[in-house]
């Protein structure tokens, strides 16, 4: 059934008339004959008719074929409208992938990017390190927003944010309110330390590395930024963390920095993808907003 021949129907249905329907879609009486003649011949039955006052009119099976046409040329009104918005990168959908560090802020960002694209379907992922590198090697995570960009797989980078890395205790520590702490007064500390694959751990163990020369510090691993900061605040040792994860705390009085050389330690938030993977309009437009926002959501570089 030739959409062609639908639409020729779907004219004369509504002009009542051979020669106005053929006006209306530009074609000559003979070509709008048979087109309709074609779609008769595969329906095997007559679609039109002459009613009393001489018009042309539908058949009870031209009705029928008539509502089918008018409900196709709807759906290819839509159909064509959403390939106009997914062609614009107005629509579509994109799985964000964030290291576990950037959830305090990571939920703000897709707020204003729904905001900017309201019918782009974003997802977040959250997980550690490796699983996001894992994500966007794979595919399963199209942009993803961390710390230092992976070696493997070789992935386009953008710098989106400052991110810098405090050392905290809690209130009353014996070490706070001093103006310089003595690498000598950690060494009998304990570091809360998040797991392995972790970016935050791999970032701390190689600063612990650096200012103790090789001293086996007294490490506790915990899976999650929230259940070592809590640690922290209930006195169970110090910890290396994004200063995001923990700015209701310092700002409460709760936690306090503790000021050595070389901290803070300062990072960068980047957002990556994959070069080789296809670049649909609506991931593209995702990508150049989390740049533009540089800094301009709460938290970030704060």
């Amino acid at each position: 059934m030739s959409p062609r021949g639908m639409r020729a129907l779907l004219a004369v249905a509504e002009q009542r008339s051979y020669a106005a329907a053929a006006d209306v879609l530009g074609l000559t009486a003979p070509a709008l004959h048979a087109r309709i003649r074609a779609l008769e011949n595969t329906l095997g039955c007559p679609l039109l008719c002459r009613a009393e006052d001489g018009r042309s009119e539908l058949t009870e099976i031209g009705r029928r074929v008539a509502q089918a046409a008018g409900d196709i040329d709807v759906q290819l009104a839509r159909m064509a409208e959403d390939v106009a918005a997914l062609r614009a990168g107005k629509a579509g959908n994109v799985v964000l992938g964030t290291v576990s560090t950037a959830k305090y802020f990571a939920p703000m960002l897709v707020q204003r990017l729904r905001g900017a694209l309201p019918d782009v379907d974003i997802q977040l992922r959250v997980g550690n390190r490796q699983s996001v590198v894992e994500g966007i090697a794979s595919g399963r995570l199209d942009l993803a927003i961390m710390g230092r960009p992976p070696r493997m797989p070789a992935v386009e980078a953008a710098v989106i944010a400052p991110h810098p890395h405090v050392l905290v205790a809690p209130a009353g520590h014996r070490l706070v309110g001093l103006s310089e702490v003595p690498v000598a007064e950690l060494y009998g500390e304990t570091f809360l330390v998040r797991e392995e694959g972790s970016g935050t751990r791999i970032l701390a163990t190689r600063w612990l590395d650096r200012i103790g020369e090789g001293f086996p510090f007294g490490q506790f691993e915990m899976d999650s930024n929230e259940t070592i900061k809590q640690a922290v605040l209930a006195g169970m040792g110090l910890a290396l963390l994004s200063q995001h994860t923990v700015l209701q705390e310092l700002a409460d009085g709760r936690l306090h920095l503790l000021r050595m050389p070389g901290l803070p330690i300062l990072r960068h938030w980047f957002v990556v993808r994959l070069p080789t993977a296809p670049i649909m309009p609506v991931k593209g437009r995702i990508w150049d907003l989390v740049i533009d926002l540089n800094g301009a959501v709460p938290m970030i570089g704060g």
